[in-house]
């Protein structure tokens, strides 16, 4: 735990992440209040716990970080975009690694027209002024964190930022341009003009819930589309009166396009269904634990 006169470790708070501001009890720290947060990132966990996993929170603005080279993953970018447009935070895409691709043209290309909401910026993190570079997002008071894949330099990134090494930093492998994980937790730091700086290990898993919102706003053009559907549960394959099948046939809408914004709404429907099962089965487990302790009393 940071702030004004305090540097101190406490217990683990249930349900709280990097990012969460405290009203601290030095009495009972454990007993810290944590205050309403402004944003939250959250995913479903990893492997096949249905849980939902913390990520961040009362964040400003999100770096999506990703290299120009085989690291460039389009859908990849698109699930953080809807990750933040849900948690109504400002997201920006940092492309690194300029110097390794031959002409990273293409990828700021694909890459900018993901959203017309979302800025693309490339960076040479040993090249650029990256503090010039970055200091809109970075005034005082304002909250930023780092998202990506490991290996695509995002401690390099906040080093640069904080102007000294707080973060480790290591190269990729070569054969893949896989990198290696060098931040293995999630850090919180503050620039000397008083930003709060948020770095997180790579995420090789991504699972989205309870982003229904995010993913209209990422494909609103589809959604546009879906609405002048004849039919209101048009599945967009072989029914009559298809918008979408429409302007694919036409060649105004990309099939790939299409494909990943049906994949992130079917994966988010299934995710966000399994948690609220797993919710509601916790509630009922919980329920009648309180029951046989009031039934032991007796």
């Amino acid at each position: 735990m940071l702030g004004d006169g305090i540097d101190t470790i406490i217990p683990p708070i249930p349900d709280t992440t990097v990012g969460d501001w405290l009203l601290l009890d030095r009495t009972a720290p454990t007993r810290s209040t944590v205050l309403n947060r402004s944003s939250v990132f959250e995913r479903r966990a990893p492997g096949h716990d249905r849980k939902l996993q913390l990520i961040a929170s009362n964040v400003d603005t999100v770096f999506i970080v990703s290299s120009c080279n085989k690291d460039f993953n389009i859908a990849r970018l698109e699930r953080y975009i809807a990750l933040a447009f849900e948690a109504d935070v400002t997201p920006v895409i940092l492309l690194t690694k300029a110097d390794l691709c031959v002409d990273p043209a293409p990828q700021l290309a694909a890459a900018r027209a993901i959203s017309d909401r979302v800025l693309v910026e490339a960076l040479d993190a040993l090249r650029d002024d990256i503090v010039a570079r970055l200091s809109p997002w970075c005034a005082t008071g304002q909250t930023i964190a780092f998202l990506g894949s490991s290996g695509v330099g995002k401690s390099t990134l906040v080093n640069a930022l904080m102007k000294k090494g707080v973060a480790e930093t290591a190269g990729i492998r070569e054969d893949d341009s896989k990198g290696r994980h060098t931040t293995t937790r999630r850090q919180l730091h503050f620039t000397s003009d008083g930003c709060a700086v948020l770095d997180t290990p790579g995420m090789r898993e991504l699972q989205l819930t309870d982003v229904g919102t995010g993913i209209s706003e990422l494909f609103d053009d589809l959604v546009t589309l879906a609405g002048q559907c004849r039919f209101r549960d048009c599945q967009h394959e072989s029914e009559p009166g298809c918008a979408i099948r429409q302007a694919l046939d036409e060649g105004a809408l990309d099939m790939s396009r299409m494909m990943r914004w049906r994949k992130l709404a079917a994966e988010e429907r299934f995710n966000s269904a399994t948690l609220a099962e797993r919710k509601a089965h916790d509630r009922s487990r919980h329920k009648m634990h309180r029951s046989i302790q009031q039934k032991e009393k007796w």
